[in-house]
C-alpha cells in the first residue's frame, strides 16, 4: 500500500493496530513516499524504534491540531458566532460569509411549534408532529416530520431564543433570534 506519508493511518491506537493487523495477515506492506525506509515488517530494533517515534509525532500532530482547532472554536463561541457543526433548522448559511441568516420558511415552522408546544403542554413529541405535517409543513427536504425531528428542534430552545452554546461556553449568540 502506497502512502504519502504515515500521518493519516495512525489517528488512534486502535486504528493502528487493526490496520497493522490486517496488513500483516495479507503480508501488505506499506510503502510511505516521504518516509522510505518505513515498514510494519522490519524486524531491525533501531528501525522498529525509528518507526515507533514517527508514529508517536504523528499522534503528538494530531493532538496539538485538536488542541488549537478547540481554542479557536470555544474563542468563537465565546463570541456569540457558530462554531460549526450542523446548522439548526430554521437558519442557513449566508453565502460569502461565515455566519448563519434565518430562512424565513423554515423560521416559521420553528415558531409554529414552539406555539403549539407553548399551547398544548400535554401532546407527546408523535403528537407534535402529527400536527405540523396536518398543517403542510414539510422539512427541508419535502418529507413529513417526525418526533425526532420535533425534538431536535424543541432541544435548541435557547438556540431559536438567540443564545448559543458550544460545550460548556453559553453567550449571546451574533445570530437573529427566531422565539
Amino acid at each position: 500500500m502506497v502512502v504519502l506519508n504515515t500521518s493519516r493511518l495512525w489517528r488512534s491506537d486502535i486504528v493502528k493496530v487493526l490496520v497493522h493487523r490486517e496488513l500483516k495477515r495479507h503480508s501488505i506492506d506499506i510503502q510511505s513516499i516521504e518516509q522510505p525506509t518505513y515498514s510494519i515488517f522490519k524486524k531491525d530494533p533501531s528501525d522498529f524504534l525509528i518507526n515507533g517515534l514517527m508514529e508517536l509525532l504523528d499522534a503528538y500532530q494530531r493532538l496539538e491540531i485538536t488542541m488549537k482547532l478547540g481554542r479557536g472554536r470555544n474563542k468563537k463561541a465565546s463570541e456569540g458566532k457558530f462554531a460549526g457543526g450542523g446548522i439548526p433548522f430554521g437558519y442557513k448559511g449566508k453565502r460569502g460569509s461565515k455566519k448563519i441568516v434565518i430562512d424565513e420558511k423554515q423560521a416559521a415552522i420553528v415558531k409554529r411549534l414552539f406555539q403549539l408546544k407553548a399551547k398544548f403542554q400535554g401532546w407527546s413529541l408523535s403528537a407534535l408532529a402529527e400536527q405540523l405535517n396536518e398543517e403542510g409543513f414539510t422539512t427541508e427536504q419535502g418529507k413529513s416530520f417526525t418526533k425526532v425531528q420535533v425534538k431536535r428542534i424543541l432541544d435548541r430552545k435557547s438556540f431559536y431564543q438567540g443564545k448559543y452554546r458550544y460545550g460548556q461556553i453559553e453567550a449571546d449568540g451574533l445570530h437573529q433570534a427566531i422565539i
